[in-house]
């Protein structure tokens, strides 16, 4: 069976496990809902959990809900700059922030217009950086009670908390802030290396 995920924005460890343990189909015909990881992660940095935000620009409440897939970024405060000004400021000393740098560099230099379109390109980056195929399947309607497809969606909800045990692995600022779970998949990445995958397939999810 097929796990149902949404695409969120530089996705966690939890739900990055999923990805590249499951056959994954990707929801893109839902509402889009704020305060979720839809449009944000978080990552360490020498201030702690530190989240980052996309800006989007919000339509007129006349227009009622607005579709995931026809939301549209707002750079007009040039937001992708600053994350990743913000990601090579806390990682910049760890193990494996060169290994990746220039994989990762265009997920903030490229200007995609909908927030959908960004995410799956970021999330196709990382899976080339743990070398695992990219998903390909996506959603042709919106089911509310999908009875065909293992319904993880829930996953995208920021203010849910995990139950996962995650083992702990060295990070940049652990020795001030103690390990920091489930960050965004990049944290584990430039920590761990080529020992991520490894991570990701031992956690049980």
């Amino acid at each position: 069976m097929k796990t149902l995920l949404h695409p969120a924005y530089l996705p966690n460890i939890q739900t990055f496990a999923k990805i590249i343990s499951e056959e994954i189909c990707w929801e893109v015909e839902d509402n889009f809902q704020k305060q979720t990881f839809r449009n944000r992660c978080y990552i360490g940095t020498d201030q702690g959990k530190h989240m980052l935000s996309i800006p989007i620009k919000h339509v007129g409440g006349s227009q009622g809900r607005q579709k995931f897939k026809d939301v549209v970024l707002d750079y007009s405060g040039m937001w992708s700059r600053q994350h990743w000004r913000t990601l090579q400021t806390a990682y910049r000393t760890s193990p494996f922030f060169e290994f990746y740098e220039d994989e990762l560099a265009p997920i903030f230099e490229k200007q995609h217009k909908f927030l959908l379109d960004l995410n799956l390109f970021a999330i196709e980056t990382i899976c080339d950086c743990l070398q695992v195929e990219m998903p390909e399947n996506k959603t042709e309607e919106f089911i509310l009670h999908p009875e065909k497809l293992n319904d993880q969606r829930v996953l995208v909800n920021a203010k849910k908390k995990t139950v996962v045990d995650f083992p702990v692995y060295n990070q940049v600022f652990g020795d001030r802030h103690g390990f920091l779970p489930n960050l965004s998949i990049v944290d584990l990445l430039f920590n761990e290396g080529t020992s991520a995958l490894s991570y990701l397939k031992q956690l049980d999810i």
